[in-house]
């Protein structure tokens, strides 16, 4: 992995503003192992930004529950072949071309585990867009065209153990026990960790914070 740079939430956000002045439309990219804290980040820097900017998840393209049954795939959720990578990629294209209507995204909801169609808005007056996911840097069809799409792309770095910790804790406030949750977190989410490590050169940014987002 490169190495990280240490910067502050508002060095991210000056960063952001100034993207976000470059052209009509600019499309930030947020990547990170589960657990990294690109979530919390990424709506920090779309509130410091303001209303010109949205937050659009990668998270809303989860394949349905029932999907995930049928396909074998449950007990291996947030895997990348557990996602729509083809719908990603197609919202992604109509949002950097800024279309004259409102775009509509899905958002994933924790509290039913499913993703929401047409739950966020993106009007045509936002000017910055930001997504955030473990696979935006993957060179694998078909999300190899994120890459091309994304303006700018930072990958966030957090100390491992860390991270592994914040995953148990979450895994344990959605239901499970801490044994289920400590074997998910070690198991299932650590092989997705190794997959986005491996593409953390493709980053324009790759960056450890000052003071780590809570996860």
């Amino acid at each position: 992995m490169p190495a990280a740079r240490v910067l502050s939430v508002a060095d991210l956000v000056a960063r952001a503003n100034t993207l976000a002045e470059a052209g009509p439309r600019q499309l930030l990219g947020i990547v990170g192992a589960p657990g990294a804290g690109k979530s919390t980040l990424a709506a920090q820097v779309v509130a410091a930004v303001g209303p010109t900017a949205r937050l659009v998840p990668m998270d809303g393209f989860h394949l349905a529950q029932a999907a995930l049954r049928r396909l074998g795939r449950a007990d291996r959720k947030g895997a990348i072949d557990t996602f729509d990578a083809n719908g990603y990629v197609s919202l992604l294209r109509r949002l950097r071309r800024r279309e004259p209507t409102s775009v509509w995204a899905p958002e994933f909801r924790r509290e039913l585990e499913e993703p929401v169609a047409g739950a966020i808005e993106v009007p045509p007056e936002v000017r910055l867009v930001v997504t955030e996911g473990n696979y935006l840097l993957v060179r694998d069809f078909p999300w190899e065209e994120v890459r091309s799409l994304l303006h700018d792309a930072w990958y966030l770095d957090l100390e491992a153990e860390l991270r592994l910790r914040r995953l148990t804790a979450r895994h344990e406030a959605y239901g499970r026990s801490p044994e289920e949750a400590r074997a998910w977190a070690w198991g299932s989410d650590e092989e997705n960790a190794a997959v986005v490590a491996a593409t953390a050169d493709r980053a324009d940014l790759v960056v450890r914070l000052v003071e780590p987002p809570p996860g």
